[in-house]
C-alpha cells in the first residue's frame, strides 16, 4: 500500500512540476534552451522514476511476494535510521555553504555509504570524491555557481 501511496505522489508531484514549468517566462534573448530545459529534465526524471516504481509493484504483486506490514514501517530501528539520516542531511545543509559544494558533498556522502555499504572503505572514498569532483565541475561547465567554502577553487 505504500508503495502505491509513494507512486500516486510522485506522479502528481512530477505533473504539478511541469505545469509550473510552463508558467517560467522564456526570453527572446540569451541560452536557446532557456530556463525550462533543467525544470523539464527534472519533471520527466520525476515520470521515469514513477514508472519504474510501477513497474516494480507490478512486478511484485506478480511474484506474490510478501507486503511489508505496517507495523514494521514504525519499528524503532527503521524509525531510528531515518532520524539519522535526516539529521545528517540537516547537518549537510547546515555547512554546506562555509564547507562548500565538494568538501561538504564529499564528507557527506562518505558519511552515508559508510553506513549503507559497510566495510568498503577504498570504493566508498572514491565513489564520494570523484562524485563530488565531476559534479563541480559539471556544474561549472553550466555556469551554475556553487559554494566554493575553504577550499581554493
Amino acid at each position: 500500500m505504500a508503495d502505491r501511496v509513494i507512486l500516486v505522489c510522485t506522479v502528481v508531484i512530477a505533473l504539478v512540476y511541469l505545469y509550473a514549468t510552463t508558467l517560467i517566462p522564456s526570453l527572446e534573448i540569451g541560452d536557446p534552451l532557456g530556463p525550462k530545459a533543467f525544470p523539464y529534465l527534472l519533471g520527466v526524471g520525476l515520470l521515469i522514476a514513477a514508472a519504474l516504481l510501477g513497474v516494480e509493484i507490478w512486478a511484485k504483486r506478480e511474484s506474490n511476494e510478501p507486503q511489508v506490514a505496517m507495523s514494521q514501517l514504525f519499528d524503532p530501528v527503521v524509525v531510528r535510521i531515518v532520524a539519522c539520516v535526516a539529521a545528517w542531511t540537516a547537518g549537510y545543509y547546515a555547512v554546506f555553504e562555509k564547507l562548500g559544494f565538494v568538501l561538504a558533498t564529499s564528507v557527506y556522502l562518505l558519511g552515508m555509504m559508510a553506513w549503507f555499504n559497510r566495510g568498503k572503505w577504498l570504493v566508498n572514498t572514491l565513489t564520494a570524491v570523484l562524485f563530488s569532483a565531476l559534479t563541480y565541475v559539471l556544474f561549472v561547465k553550466l555556469d551554475v555557481s556553487l559554494p566554493r567554502g575553504i577550499l581554493p577553487f
